[in-house]
């Protein structure tokens, strides 16, 4: 498979939006674009009826060396730990082959009509766990 086929693998080059008054990226935008390869990396996972929704509950992020303008960078997901209720991603960052952040997410599973958390389905805990690290 192409490196550019891995559903846990994505991309981005640095646009001017997300560039602060140092020349650097934004602390946000880290996260943005951490949160959008885990969108990515999501909608490969399994069908399901009833599914609860997901929403993020915590994240962290560490930073190692500053993206810029243009900058190309290559985003790769993988699954940090699955709990009854929660799953954690660690997606990393890498410039020039250079991991430059590293940002951690929690999402939550929740029910869709009372929003109280809910176990995460079997069938995706299968899935997630072909990513676990």
């Amino acid at each position: 498979m192409d490196e550019m086929e891995r559903v846990e693998v994505s991309t981005l080059v640095v646009a001017y939006r997300d560039i602060g008054p140092t020349g650097e990226m934004r602390a946000s935008a880290y996260v943005v674009h951490a949160e959008e390869a885990v969108r990515h990396f999501w909608r490969y996972r399994p069908p399901l009826e009833d599914e609860p929704v997901y929403s993020p509950t915590k994240f962290e992020v560490r930073l190692h060396q500053p993206l810029r303008f243009e900058d190309e960078v290559r985003m790769v997901v993988q699954v940090d730990k699955i709990g009854g209720k929660s799953v954690g991603f660690e997606v990393a960052m890498e410039k020039d082959g250079q991991t430059v952040a590293e940002i951690d997410l929690t999402w939550t599973a929740r029910s869709a009509d009372s929003n109280e958390p809910v176990a995460l389905p079997e069938d995706i805990r299968d899935w997630l766990y072909r990513y676990v690290r």
